[in-house]
């Protein structure tokens, strides 16, 4: 099966082509963080024209480079939530187009399984049962993931996600955007002493997570400091990102130990940061399970997810739904289990 992935969930527009027999054979990858950074952040309006300009041009490039004809594809897979309601209005459209022009099923994916998934494009992919950890801009979760499709909440964020208190505290030391890599800069030249900064809902029992309150204790602490200099808003950063990953290793320990599944999967654009994987390297020696990550080029959003889990689940279509249909929320539990 040969199927055709397009992501256009926010602010990247991905395609690939993933075949069944050969694997990823196409996948190609646009960042919209230049328009929207002079803005600070993503500007919705912007990334829809965006994928709108982009998206037809890379799928002709995709199909050229894996020598690939329409004729060729199986289905065509897209985003169909979460995420910016234009922007996957884009590709839903495009795809839905496409497939009745072919007279192929076309299938909606859920953008955080398509990260989840991403960790089997790998030469050593998990098996399941594991606890999987999702981190994101727009997403904060702990899932025990059963099989393929068959997803267990554990805890999530009840306010900003990880990567959405990374950005934010990127802007309020005048970082540019994306904020996760610039904070991660920053808190290198930071002193590990100078603040400590709360551990949110890690005094009580639970799974879930909290980040608004670090944020805002970030500005206090901002806020206390007259003139700040350099340095000082690299210790910020410092305490900051210690703080945030000391909260994420303490609930996927307690995951660990309350599923006593064997593994855990790390994934969603926040599992790129380094410090991070070093902390998470040094729990899973600690209770001696194994850990998985996506490839790195496969952390953040990409069309190599989409087209795979397409690939998955087109298995089990029967009928075609030619309904141009988005959901920008859209709980993962909700999904049906995928077939061997």
């Amino acid at each position: 099966m040969r199927v055709l992935g397009i992501e256009t969930s926010c602010d990247e527009t991905g395609v690939a082509i993933y075949d069944s027999d050969q694997g990823l054979v196409s996948d190609l990858l646009y960042s919209q963080v230049e328009l929207h950074e002079r803005y600070g952040g993503v500007v919705p309006e912007l990334a829809s024209r965006d994928h709108i300009i982009k998206c037809l041009p890379m799928i002709d490039l995709a199909l050229r480079e894996s020598n690939t004809r329409f004729e060729d594809l199986d289905g065509i897979a897209f985003t169909q939530g979460p995420g910016l309601v234009g922007a996957l209005l884009v590709g839903a459209s495009i795809a839905q187009s496409l497939a009745l022009a072919l007279n192929i099923p076309a299938i909606g994916i859920h953008h955080m399984e398509g990260h989840l998934l991403a960790s089997q494009l790998t030469s050593k992919p998990p098996e399941y049962p594991f606890v999987a950890l999702l981190i994101s801009g727009g997403h904060t979760q702990l899932m025990a993931c059963h099989q393929a499709g068959s997803y267990e909440l554990l805890g999530e964020s009840i306010d900003d996600a990880a990567g959405e208190a990374f950005d934010k505290t990127a802007k309020m030391l005048g970082l540019k955007y994306p904020g996760g890599p610039e904070i991660e800069k920053l808190a290198k030249q930071g002193a590990t002493d100078r603040f400590t900064f709360p551990r949110p809902m890690t005094s009580k029992p639970g799974l879930d997570f909290s980040f608004s309150g670090l944020k805002t204790h970030t500005r206090n602490t901002l806020a206390a400091i007259e003139r700040p200099t350099d340095q000082d808003k690299a210790d910020i950063a410092r305490a900051f990102q210690d703080a945030a990953i000391d909260t994420i290793r303490i609930k996927c320990e307690r995951s660990l130990i309350s599923t006593r599944l064997p593994s855990l999967v790390i994934a969603g654009g926040v599992s790129a940061n380094q410090s991070l994987r070093k902390c998470l390297a040094e729990l899973a020696i600690k209770h001696n399970v194994e850990i998985f990550y996506p490839e790195l080029k496969f952390c953040t959003d990409n069309g190599a997810m989409i087209a795979y889990t397409g690939a998955l689940r087109l298995k089990n279509v029967t009928t075609q739904n030619q309904s141009i249909q988005v959901r920008p929320r859209w709980p993962m539990t909700e999904l049906e289990a995928i077939s061997p």
